[in-house]
């Protein structure tokens, strides 16, 4: 335990009068705070309160290290102050996934810099979970499942896998009604997520595995939702990559009942790490702005 929280423990029990008290104004369980004021007193050498079946007593040992202690809190809190108010500054080095970083990333950061004129970002773009600690990163971005137990996780928003085509390839096409339809269809899959040779799908049961085989495999979203606006036949993008060919109708959305489980957009950090001004002030930026981005928020109804 940091050593100031055993004075701010300390205090806490002499303000309020009881353990119990002392743990409800700091928000810890009463065991926490026992052992807290017994590792205290085992520094010190000294009782520093006096138990009685009513009441806690300061002893001088404990009334002394108190008073010191309220000037070391008030000093300390001061400090803080100071720090908080000054302008943040420094370099700032932030990972997102390629595209969603160009698309959406990208735009958060270029806002911050100019909310903060002495800070300097690197943005560093890549589809591959870069390992925070070895890369010297202070916050990143990442759409899927951590394994990585040492990221602070803040869940910021959804992506989901869509199955898309273009109009013009459902015109000349048989009908699709579920995932075994596949098999008659033309596939366009992505070389880079290893999508391919098989498709999951959710829905009714347990979910399906469809096996393709792809006439077109390519490693980049932006080719593979090209080919499919030429009506090259179906891809697999992630919602937020097929929003705007949705919205245009240049891409149709296709068995929304059968797509699997959404995928978490999470603002992550490392753990056991304290927080700098600069990258807290980030992850709230980035927060809020992200939970005005209507690609990565919850569909209704879902």
């Amino acid at each position: 335990m940091d050593r100031l929280d055993e004075l701010a423990i300390l205090v806490a029990i002499l303000d309020s009068g009881s353990l119990a008290g002392a743990g409800r104004q700091l928000r810890r369980s009463r065991p926490a705070v026992t052992r807290a004021l017994a590792g205290l007193e085992e520094r010190v050498g000294a009782r520093l309160i006096a138990r009685s079946t009513r009441r806690l007593t300061p002893t001088d040992a404990g009334r002394e290290l108190a008073a010191s202690a309220r000037r070391m809190l008030a000093d300390y809190e001061t400090a803080l102050r100071g720090v908080s108010a000054a302008p943040l500054r420094g370099l700032l080095r932030v990972t997102a996934p390629l595209v969603f970083g160009r698309r959406h990333v990208t735009p958060i950061v270029t806002e911050f810099l100019d909310l903060h004129p002495e800070i300097q970002v690197e943005l560093v773009l890549a589809d591959r979970n870069l390992d925070m600690i070895e890369e010297d990163l202070h916050a990143a971005i990442r759409i899927g499942p951590l394994p990585d137990s040492r990221l602070v996780v803040r869940r910021v928003g959804e992506v989901r896998h869509l199955l898309v085509a273009a109009p013009a390839y459902l015109e000349r096409s048989a009908p699709l009604r579920r995932p075994a339809d596949l098999a008659g269809h033309d596939t366009i899959a992505s070389a880079a997520t290893g999508q391919g040779p098989v498709w999951h799908f959710g829905g009714p049961g347990r979910g399906a595995r469809i096996a393709i085989t792809p006439r077109f495999i390519v490693n980049e979203i932006e080719s593979i939702l090209i080919a499919a606006r030429a009506g090259r036949g179906l891809a697999r993008p992630l919602s937020y990559q097929a929003a705007d060919d949705l919205a245009a109708g240049t891409l149709v959305r296709l068995l929304p009942e059968f797509e699997p489980a959404p995928l978490p957009v999470q603002l992550v950090v490392p753990s056991g790490q304290h927080l700098a001004p600069k990258v807290r002030a980030f992850l709230d930026h980035a927060a809020q702005r992200f939970a005005q981005l209507a690609v990565i928020q919850p569909e209704r109804g879902a």
